[in-house]
């Protein structure tokens, strides 16, 4: 991966670490499905006259709905008070490990001893962490932030199989597929007087939260994402979302007074170490 790709890759997970922190602002506010509603209607009504980009519909589809209901509208519901932001961000981050395993049975990609190590670190540093749980998640919330993973893993290989599309084009149309349903299941399960309630309770600040979760995370992110996937293995990009939970921890702490102790510094580091090591693995390679 080149460099100016690997910062691209970086922009993101900071962009993703640190919005744990914003969606609980938002969720302080809106009820989890109508703020997963509010993100994607968003994030595609506004910008529906940029040209259908060359994917079928069922991929346009699957994506927005793995992205949209399964990996958000699950989030948020963890979010709202299952999980800390700070143990979401890391917990989350088991997409990492289920996009490659997918990756290796279903499109035969390989990966290096190097690579391997670098993931068992990565991986020992997330275990240390959720190993040493102190209160800030349930078994509910971790259970719904795994599914909400492993709906993210299943959607980086739908995004992938699109190929080199226009990617805001994709996010465009692929949220106005997950808008609807996210509507109607909001109607279904938390009713219009939740809305109500929320746009109440709003306040500027709080649509400030739900806009940058519509154009920040979803259609920069996603979209970066979803550009560096068509160009490269799913081994050389999705080990970057390690990071995430760096900055979702920290600015956790900094902003929610999350407690940062010493067992989850330890974890991050060796986050950090499996994912330079991934780097550089790769940078060899190129060489």
């Amino acid at each position: 991966m080149p460099p100016r790709h690997a910062l691209l890759a970086l922009s993101v997970v900071a962009i993703w670490g640190s919005n744990f922190v914003v969606m609980k602002w938002a969720l302080a506010a809106f009820s989890p499905v109508w703020l997963a509603a509010l993100r994607f209607s968003l994030a595609a009504l506004p910008l529906l006259w940029i040209a259908r980009p060359a994917a079928p519909w069922r991929i346009l589809a699957g994506y927005g709905l793995l992205i949209g209901v399964g990996q958000f509208g699950l989030l948020f519901w963890a979010l709202q008070s299952a999980i800390s932001p700070g143990m979401a961000s890391l917990v989350v981050q088991s997409q990492v490990f289920l996009t490659l395993l997918l990756a290796l049975l279903l499109r035969g990609q390989r990966l290096r001893a190097i690579q391997g190590l670098a993931l068992a670190l990565a991986a020992s540093g997330i275990g240390w962490i959720a190993w040493q749980l102190d209160g800030s998640a349930s078994p509910l919330g971790l259970a719904l932030v795994l599914a909400a993973a492993l709906s993210w893993a299943i959607a980086n290989l739908v995004g992938q199989a699109a190929g080199k599309v226009d990617m805001l084009g994709f996010m465009v149309w692929s949220s106005a597929c997950a808008a609807p349903a996210l509507i109607a299941l909001a109607l279904i399960f938390e009713g219009p007087q939740a809305l109500v309630k929320g746009v109440q309770a709003a306040h500027w600040d709080s649509w400030l939260a739900v806009l940058w979760q519509a154009v920040g995370n979803t259609l920069y992110g996603y979209g970066v994402w979803g550009w560096l996937l068509a160009r490269h293995a799913a081994v050389q990009v999705v080990p970057m979302a390690l990071l995430v939970p760096v900055f979702g921890m920290g600015c956790s702490a900094w902003w929610l007074g999350e407690s940062l102790a010493a067992w989850k510094l330890q974890g991050a580091a060796l986050v950090m170490v499996g994912l330079g090591l991934n780097l550089w693995s790769q940078w060899r390679a190129s060489r």
